[in-house]
């Protein structure tokens, strides 16, 4: 059985006899886990091995754990610095400052890796430009070429740990005021000032070789009426044609407010898909997703699903291998370090 286009998520910190038959359904390709499906270390690999167990190829396990205020599993897992530190970091010492985006971006992706996890959605690649409150300190900075180039050091850390990145909010989050969560963003600027700032983080990771991006659920009206996770002018025009894409696109969370005007949850998802999607997400509305499995119960792909395979974890350390390999000490006292003194006082 090959993945479906469908993530969906869990209630709790243990898999339903519903949720078993859900994730059964060809439609079915991926599960993305919150905090409420963790209690500890070994219930989430617990968990996670469940979920791996109930077809071939596994089904994707993904979670948020960028960092700061978004990160899903905290208790037993590192505590991590936000986006916003590293620039602030770069600022003092650009090369540290990749270094060390480099280095926790490994310890990140080996943290999870050790538990089953197959990827983060992560990095943000949107720019910080002081305007949107539910970007604020999830981004690098506002400098495009220094965003792109503290997201690259931390892509090559999750590499090495044997994880995919996802840069997100494809084409860019950072200018509008409006929380897509809650009510519809619209970026008014032209289409050419996006290309110049706000695409470029996104254009270099291409280069560098991101292996996924989501789009933001924004309305950029100078250059398509839709919102970018729907428009074919912005997955096939821009991103696959113009810069090259040839990696997975997830869209964000289809029971968003923003993306409420696309029709009901089985018309968001074919509208993603239609425009470019290879794998859609539907959280925190079981009925939602049912209708959407439902929906997509013939629904095939083939080029989307062989892209969706390399998004698979690869090698993993386990938890007590992970503890005595001296590249987690060092994360751990950069942490340290960052939690005694977040102004950056490092003694660099």
């Amino acid at each position: 059985m090959s993945h479906g286009p469908l993530m969906l998520d869990l209630q709790g910190a243990a898999l339903t006899d519903d949720e078993r038959e859900w994730l059964r359904h060809p439609a079915a390709g991926g599960v993305i886990l919150f905090s409420r499906n963790y209690e500890s270390p070994g219930q989430v690999a617990a968990l996670i091995e469940e979920i791996h167990a109930l077809r071939s190829p596994p089904l994707l396990v993904a979670v948020d754990q960028e960092g700061g205020r978004v990160q899903r599993f905290r208790e037993g897992f590192t505590r991590l610095p936000p986006a916003a530190w590293f620039g602030e970091l770069n600022r003092i010492n650009a090369k540290k400052a990749k270094d060390t985006a480099q280095r926790i971006g490994w310890l990140m992706a080996a943290e999870l890796r050790a538990v089953g996890v197959d990827f983060s959605f992560a990095p943000v690649l949107d720019l910080g430009l002081g305007l949107s409150s539910v970007i604020g300190d999830r981004a690098f900075g506002s400098k495009p070429l220094i965003v792109a180039e503290l997201a690259h050091a931390w892509m090559i850390g999750t590499h090495e740990a044997g994880m995919a990145a996802v840069g997100k909010h494809f084409p860019g989050h950072g200018g509008v005021t409006e929380d897509s969560h809650c009510e519809l963003p619209v970026d008014h600027r032209p289409v050419g000032d996006l290309m110049m700032e706000d695409l470029l983080p996104f254009q270099r990771m291409i280069d560098y070789g991101l292996d996924a991006i989501m789009p933001a659920h924004v309305i950029y009206d100078q250059a398509d009426p839709e919102l970018a996770g729907f428009s074919r002018f912005w997955l096939q025009h821009i991103l696959r044609d113009q810069l090259g894409f040839h990696g997975v696109i997830f869209s964000d969370d289809l029971t968003m407010a923003a993306a409420e005007g696309a029709g009901n949850y089985a018309q968001r998802a074919q509208a993603a898909l239609a425009a470019g999607c290879d794998m859609v997400l539907v959280c925190n509305n079981p009925a939602g997703a049912v209708e959407v499995l439902e929906s997509l119960a013939d629904y095939s792909d083939p080029a989307a699903q062989m892209r969706l395979i390399r998004m698979h974890g690869r090698k993993a350390l386990s938890r007590d291998a992970l503890h005595l390999d001296p590249r987690w000490t060092h994360a751990l006292d950069i942490i340290a370090r960052y939690e005694e003194n977040p102004a950056l006082d490092l003694d660099l």
